[in-house]
């Protein structure tokens, strides 16, 4: 995983160091050699839901993405969470943000570590209130898929796979449990 370090101290603006910190840390850092603030590289949380609509189901929403990366491909609605909001309220926000949809948010489903590109990801499932939408800029087209009809050539990134996947092995047996797992 390489994210770019911070190169200035966000107190006192002086140039950063890359070393292991006076604490005993294990692990290089940024800190800074005027104030001795550590500066930490943090995952980022992706967060989303698997909006279903339909008696039992059966359609789930996907989002085809106006943006990169994988402008084009199909996803379900997702994105970084911000500052001050839960995983849930994240979610929520960038399933109306992506879809414009009308929805009852439900239990988290999934959660992935992504360890390779410093990413977690949640997916919380949510009900549909209404099969109309109003997707955002940063969506082509929203539209919902039976499991058949969904383009798994078109899916943008494997966590979306699995966890669509895993939707639909758990519809098949009845029972929607949740899942934590890494991915490589």
């Amino acid at each position: 995983m390489n994210r770019t370090p911070a190169k200035h101290c966000r107190n006192c603006g002086t140039l950063v160091e890359l070393r292991l910190p006076d604490d005993g840390d294990t692990r290089t850092r940024a800190v800074c050699p005027a104030c001795h603030t550590v500066h930490y590289d943090n995952p980022l949380n992706v967060v989303g839901t698997v909006p279903v609509w339909g008696e039992t189901g059966e359609l789930v929403l996907l989002c085809k993405r106006n943006i990169e990366p994988r402008r084009g491909k199909w996803t379900l609605p997702a994105g970084f969470m911000e500052l001050g909001e839960t995983t849930a309220e994240g979610a929520a926000r960038e399933t109306d943000e992506e879809a414009g949809a009308s929805f009852e948010m439900g239990d988290i489903f999934t959660l992935m570590n992504v360890a390779r590109v410093g990413q977690v990801h949640i997916y919380y499932r949510a009900r549909l209130l209404s099969d109309q939408f109003n997707p955002g800029h940063e969506t082509m087209e929203a539209r919902l898929f039976t499991e058949e009809e969904i383009p798994w050539d078109e899916i943008a990134f494997r966590t979306v796979r699995e966890t669509l996947e895993h939707y639909f092995a758990d519809r098949r047996r009845g029972h929607f449990g949740f899942h934590a797992f890494d991915i490589a």
